[in-house]
């Protein structure tokens, strides 16, 4: 357990298309910053794992859903994805090379590495904005965990997904009545409105408690068509 007072040990610091990212170890857990700001850690993963359980849930009535997990992070939700037989294929979008070798054969793999090895698991490095933006593949549910949330962006290009027109381009890759499901460290009732406005039906957001400080969300919404 980590204490106020351990220093973080850099394991591996790079620099990439969208800035500098590092993995450290703090105490008994792993954390990735990009750019000076703290993205996520390996300490709990109850609401990583729920974005994925909560779309699941949502899509009644489907032999063996396709998923697309907008961004690797320490693994959670890939690794959630993966040993639920109920899904079909499941791909991942990362579009930091470092994450992605970190799972493939660094400290990460700890979590990741059966879910890796899974046949339905396809991991692509890309930006997830341009992915939805370009992509011919649909799938049943898009599970997006890029940025601390959609008032709060790693960069600022990523701003872009969660506007009228990023919204567009998520239920242009969603099949008809598949699930949005986005990750935010806060609730934001300005992007419940937005999805409404871009047509998305069944807007709610789904409080998951963590151990310290207020809940991480999810925001859930059903395609339109």
């Amino acid at each position: 357990m980590a204490t106020p007072y351990d220093i973080p040990e850099v394991l591996d610091r790079r620099e990439g298309p969208h800035g500098e990212v590092v993995l450290r170890r703090h105490g008994d857990r792993l954390e990735i910053i990009a750019n000076g700001c703290f993205l996520m850690d390996t300490s709990d993963g109850r609401s990583e794992r729920r974005l994925v359980d909560a779309a699941l849930e949502a899509l009644t009535g489907r032999d063996h859903p396709d998923v697309l997990i907008g961004g690797l992070g320490v693994g959670f939700s890939l690794a959630h994805a993966a040993a639920e037989p109920r899904w079909g294929g499941i791909t991942v979008v990362e579009r930091e090379h470092a994450i992605v070798a970190w799972h493939l054969d660094g400290p990460l793999s700890a979590i990741s590495a059966p879910a890796l090895a899974d046949p339905r698991t396809k991991i692509v490095e890309a930006d997830l904005v341009a992915h939805v933006n370009e992509t011919s593949d649909t799938y049943d549910a898009l599970c997006l965990d890029i940025d601390n949330g959609p008032d709060w962006t790693v960069t600022e290009g990523n701003g872009h997904l969660y506007g009228t027109a990023g919204l567009a381009s998520c239920a242009r890759v969603l099949r008809p009545g598949g699930v949005l499901a986005v990750w935010s460290a806060q609730p934001s009732p300005e992007f419940e409105g937005t999805l409404r406005n871009a047509g998305f039906q069944q807007v709610r957001t789904e409080e998951i408690p963590v151990a310290r400080g207020v809940p991480d969300v999810v925001h859930l919404a059903i395609s339109p068509g």
